[in-house]
């Protein structure tokens, strides 16, 4: 069985959290049930920034159902967004 890297884009329930807090929060989480690639925070517009993860899991069924669920149980979390999959 194989791997696939995901991009996820988590925004926060509120332009007034810190963002920086809310991404190692986000990676915190992360490292316990998947390889982080990638994490950085990304402009948007108006003064709202989103974190952008890129991160690596196995291609199997349910996988990124896990992850996002992860994602959204994280205080100040808003919304999560599965932007792109690919194989690896």
């Amino acid at each position: 069985m194989g791997e696939v890297i995901v991009t996820i884009k988590i925004l926060p329930e509120d332009s007034a959290i810190n963002i920086n807090q809310l991404k190692e929060r986000v990676n915190s989480k992360l490292d316990k049930i998947c390889k982080v690639a990638k994490m950085e925070v990304q402009e948007i517009a108006f003064g709202l920034k989103a974190v952008k993860a890129q991160v690596i899991i196995p291609d199997a069924e349910g996988e990124i159902d896990k992850v996002e669920s992860s994602i959204t149980g994280i205080e100040g979390v808003g919304q999560v967004d599965t932007e792109d999959m690919s194989l690896l």
